[in-house]
């Protein structure tokens, strides 16, 4: 790749990454301005994905999907709650 097309790249990743930021954000303050209607339609794409074959975790967050680590070592705890995360995690770059 060359230095050229790897800046390019770069912004691409970048300026994708900021509107799924502003995305997020404008989501998040609908489903606060319209909470009911934010849950209906929400169930309605929930009914549409689960008859197209793909899971979903409830609306409240709950799921019985759990996250577990195989070190092959001794055991461990299953990973932490992904509602545990803050919006600002994992973005250091």
């Amino acid at each position: 790749m060359t230095t050229r097309s790897k800046r390019v790249s770069a912004k691409q990743s970048i300026h994708y990454r900021n509107y799924r930021r502003a995305r997020d954000r404008a989501l998040v303050r609908l489903s606060q301005a319209y909470p009911e209607t934010y849950k209906e339609l929400l169930e309605l794409e929930k009914v549409t994905d689960e008859a197209n074959g793909a899971k979903w975790v409830d609306i409240d967050g709950s799921s019985s999907f759990t996250v577990g680590l195989n070190s092959g070592g001794r055991e461990q705890e299953p990973a932490g709650d992904p509602a545990d995360i803050t919006e600002g995690e994992g973005d250091s770059k």
